[in-house]
C-alpha cells in the first residue's frame, strides 16, 4: 500500500470521530530525541515510522458524548474518555489497516504500567504542536486546545509532519496574557511552575474548577477553545491526580 493512501485510510477514520490531527515520523527520528526506555524500539523493534493521532477543538468530545447519550452506562466508568479513545481507535481505525496487510502497534498516553512514549517530544517531532509557556503543546490552527490521543507504531517508513512542524510561538508573544491570568502565578517567561500550580490548585480548587485561566487567557485560536462542560472534566480529572501527588509529596 503507498503511504499516501495509508494516511488517508487514517485520517478519514480518525476524522470521522473528530481526531482531526495527524502527523507521522520516521521513528528514528523519534528515538534520537528521547531516553532509551522512552524510545519507539524499546516496544516495537520493527517499527519504523510513528503516527501520532490527536484532536484539537471540541469536536472529539461532542463525538465521546453522542457516543456517551447512546450507551448510558458509559459516563460511569472510571475513565470514560479515555476508554472512548480506545474504542475508536481499536474498532474503527486501526482494522482496516490491519486488513490491509500492515504491522502495527496502539500506544496509548493514557496507559499507566506500560511501555511508553514521550508523547509530549513526539507531538513537537511529529508536528501536531509547539512548546508552550503553560506546559502544554500548542498548534497554529488550534492554540492550546489540543491533545494526543494515540500513536501507531508502524512498519513502514512514512515522513508527512503535521502543520506544526517548527511551531514556537511563545518568544515572540507580545501580550503574554496566559502569564497574569494564572491566579498561582505558576505561568512565567521561563515556562509553568508544575509545583506552584499543583498547591495552588489543592488548597485552592475553587479559583480554577472551570478552566485553566491561563489556558483561556492565550492569544492563538480562543475560538477553539474546548466547551465548558469538557473543561470541567479535564479539570476534575487533574485536580484528582493533584491531590494524589500533593498528598504524596508536598503535604507537611
Amino acid at each position: 500500500m503507498a503511504v499516501s493512501e495509508l494516511l488517508e485510510i487514517i485520517r478519514g477514520r480518525a476524522a470521522a470521530h473528530g481526531l482531526n490531527l495527524i502527523g507521522a515520523v520516521p521513528a528514528a527520528r523519534y528515538d534520537a530525541a528521547v531516553p532509551a526506555h522512552l524510545r519507539a524500539q524499546s516496544i516495537d523493534a520493527a517499527a519504523r515510522s510513528i503516527v501520532v493521532i490527536g484532536n484539537g477543538g471540541g469536536a472529539f468530545w461532542h463525538a465521546y458524548r453522542r457516543h456517551a447519550d447512546n450507551h448510558p452506562d458509559w459516563t460511569r466508568r472510571e475513565h470514560p474518555l479515555d476508554d472512548f479513545t480506545r474504542h475508536v481507535i481499536e474498532t474503527d481505525l486501526t482494522p482496516p489497516v490491519r486488513e490491509r496487510g500492515i504491522r502495527l502497534t496502539v500506544v496509548y498516553p493514557f496507559v499507566s504500567g506500560a511501555a511508553a512514549l514521550h508523547f509530549m517530544e513526539l507531538g513537537r517531532i511529529a508536528g501536531i504542536g509547539g512548546p508552550s509557556l503553560l506546559g502544554v503543546l500548542i498548534n497554529p490552527q488550534y492554540g492550546t486546545w489540543i491533545a494526543l490521543r494515540a500513536a501507531l507504531l508502524i512498519g513502514d517508513e512514512i515522513d508527512e509532519p503535521g502543520a506544526a512542524a517548527g511551531f514556537d510561538p511563545c518568544p515572540q508573544c507580545a501580550p503574554r496574557s496566559c502569564i497574569s491570568a494564572c491566579p498561582a502565578g505558576a505561568v512565567s517567561g521561563g515556562g509553568w511552575d508544575v509545583i506552584g500550580c499543583v498547591r495552588y490548585r489543592v488548597e485552592r480548587e475553587p479559583d480554577c474548577t472551570s478552566g485553566c485561566h491561563a489556558r483561556m487567557r492565550c492569544v492563538i485560536a480562543p475560538q477553539h477553545r474546548y466547551p465548558d462542560d469538557e473543561l470541567r472534566h479535564h479539570q476534575e480529572r487533574a485536580l484528582r491526580s493533584m491531590r494524589e501527588y500533593y498528598r504524596r509529596h508536598l503535604a507537611e
